[in-house]
């Protein structure tokens, strides 16, 4: 089964995929993955779940979508662009408060306040519904990075993750993915960003670890809720691959397996 929920990438697959009897085809957000899973009938049957998070390169290397400042383009940002608010439509609405606490929650930008601050200005004037006018805004907003990276990299992000409620929606289909898994089945998650790979490890070794129980209490019969066992905590790509592909850079592969 492939899920995911823009319908370029389901038309995609359909194309690679759609007369192959083998694979199943569900356009929706990974949360929905134990209900698309019940429909098969094969919850505790299932031997391995992969998830790739985050944009894609498809988004990233389309202008229409919004999702990247390097080419100009509507501000949307939306992966599934039949629901839910554009990015340009929250930027109109957000509070300068709100704006802040997501940039800097999401993007981890240490100038959240001051980039919130010149948008609620900027929109004040003239509405922000293209890339290039919040990049340029961004960029107004801060010192150059360090790094080399845009200044508008961080406040991107946030906004993406926002927009798209990327967090929660990971929190509920780990949950979702490893509760379908059969005995040795395995769950691996590639994430790109800290934020992503900060609630996958911390899910993952709740599993691994067990019950956190208090301190000086005798425990018999082994950890008490240990449910899998590590294959991969922290797999990063090789040189070769970050050469062949530079965004696989960040990329990080955790797996488990479900005793």
């Amino acid at each position: 089964m492939v899920i995911d929920r823009d319908s370029d990438a389901i038309e995609a697959a359909k194309r690679l995929h759609g007369d192959d009897q083998r694979v199943v085809i569900r356009h929706g957000a990974f949360s929905r993955l134990g209900d698309f899973v019940e429909e098969q009938g094969w919850r505790g049957t299932v031997g391995g779940v992969l998830f790739d998070l985050g944009v894609s390169s498809p988004q990233l290397d389309t202008p229409s979508r919004g999702f990247s400042f390097q080419n100009d383009g509507p501000l949307d940002m939306r992966m599934d662009t039949g629901s839910g608010q554009s990015a340009a439509q929250w930027l109109a609405e957000a509070d300068e408060k709100e704006l802040a606490r997501i940039i800097f929650e999401y993007g981890e930008e240490r100038f959240s306040r001051r980039i919130a601050r010149n948008i609620v200005r900027q929109r004040e004037q003239q509405p922000l519904l293209r890339t290039s006018q919040l990049a340029e805004l961004v960029k107004r907003s801060v010192p150059p990075r360090r790094d080399g990276k845009h200044a508008a990299t961080r406040t991107f992000q946030a906004i993406r993750i926002h927009v798209n409620d990327e967090l929660q929606q990971i929190r509920i289909a780990l949950a979702a993915a490893f509760d379908v898994l059969a005995s040795g089945g395995r769950l691996a998650v590639i994430s790109f960003h800290s934020l992503e790979d900060r609630i996958v490890k911390h899910f993952m070794t709740r599993l691994v670890r067990g019950d956190a129980l208090p301190a000086h209490i005798p425990v018999t019969g082994g950890q008490s809720g240990v449910k899998a066992r590590w294959v991969a905590k922290r797999i990063r790509p090789q040189t070769a691959e970050t050469e062949s592909n530079p965004r696989a850079r960040s990329s990080v592969l955790r797996v488990v397996e479900a005793l």
